[in-house]
């Protein structure tokens, strides 16, 4: 019995963070994996993430000033179809800065997006159907900062 779902059906699982590849020395990646033999940290994810955690600790101060100077939403923000028609209905346009995960609804359309979009920028992911990000990449308003 087939007891998959129709791609109609299938829920998406929310994303609370972002996949990234690092290239790490051997001298390194032996002492990392010293220290988690040791019991120090779980696997190799957790030091890794407990030593971005406290770099971002340390520059604290710097990103809470370029987040007001920059003007950037620190976090999610998430943008449906019906934000998008109130956003055109009130004929104005958006201008997206986000620090952090900018969403996109499934129900946006292209043609929406175009209409109401006038900018983003993120740093950090952005996450929306491939038709939207090709609508927003062509018009050159798509910005997405990754190094």
């Amino acid at each position: 019995m087939n007891t998959k779902k129709p791609d109609s059906v299938v829920q998406r699982k929310p994303v609370d963070s972002e996949k990234i590849t690092i290239n790490v020395g051997f001298v390194d990646l032996g002492q990392l994996d010293l220290l988690v033999a040791e019991g120090f940290y779980g696997n190799r994810t957790d030091f890794i993430r407990t030593a971005i955690r406290n770099q971002l600790s340390g520059h604290a101060d710097t990103v809470k000033q370029l987040v007001a100077r920059k003007l950037l939403v620190l976090g999610l923000q998430h943008f449906t179809a019906n934000d998008l028609r109130a956003v055109r209905d009130a004929n104005q346009t958006l201008n997206i800065r986000v620090l952090g995960l900018a969403t996109i609804a499934d129900d946006v359309t292209p043609e929406l997006a175009r209409q109401t979009i006038a900018s983003i920028e993120v740093l950090g992911a952005l996450h929306a159907s491939p038709e939207v990000k090709a609508v927003l990449n062509t018009r050159n308003r798509l910005s997405v900062l990754r190094h």
